[in-house]
């Protein structure tokens, strides 16, 4: 019998082993995706501050422009004003087109300025926001990876407990105390498996 409870605990010993390299190896991955997949995040963040910016200086570009066009044309410099317009950014344009539709120095519900037109758009600050969402939506795959390389890490502390129940067992000569040693230490053993095979595998 003894022989056979010593044949039961190098198999267990084996199957921890084998079980806490793997928890080991997959808890390391996922680290790894966690370090990766916030790096983006950060990356992706920085070109949304960077695209931001430029959104910025555009808008002020148009408002000046516009400014600029607004003053020579209230002053009837019509040429000055034609220059002003020729300088205007494509983008500018379709809201400024929709701003002198609303006849805005007759129609005192005008917007005050094509800035304040549906028609006015960023194609930066556009790029802005979709590089802060992505930005968002990487920084959750960091914390996702993180949370499961923690499950692992938690996985192979857990198996450790195995080893000792194990190393307990083999301290006894009695039969009866390696037998409930043993078998906490497989049904733990189990428990640990079965959580394995729960866990995503990067």
């Amino acid at each position: 019998m003894a022989h056979g409870l010593e044949v039961v605990a190098a198999i267990m010993l084996g199957a921890v082993a084998v079980a806490t390299a793997w928890s080991g190896y997959q808890g390391t991955r996922w680290s790894g995706v966690q370090t990766i997949k916030y790096t983006e995040a950060a990356a992706k963040r920085t070109e949304s501050t960077r695209a931001e910016t430029l959104a910025g200086q555009d808008r002020l570009f148009d408002l000046g422009m516009f400014n600029q066009w607004l003053n020579a044309t209230v002053l009837n410099e019509t040429a000055l004003a034609r220059i002003y317009e020729k300088r205007f950014r494509p983008e500018f344009r379709p809201a400024f087109e929709a701003w002198l539709a609303t006849d805005p120095f007759n129609n005192p519900n005008a917007p005050p300025g094509p800035l304040y037109m549906p028609d006015y758009a960023l194609s930066q600050a556009e790029q802005a926001h979709q590089l802060e969402a992505e930005a968002a939506a990487t920084f959750e795959e960091g914390k996702v990876a993180y949370q499961q390389s923690s499950a692992y890490v938690l996985n192979t502390v857990f198996l450790a407990t195995v080893l000792l129940f194990i190393t307990i067992a083999q301290r006894f000569e009695w039969p009866p105390v390696k037998i409930v040693m043993l078998t906490i230490a497989s049904l733990l053993l189990l428990l640990g498996l079965a959580r394995l095979l729960t866990f995503p595998v990067y």
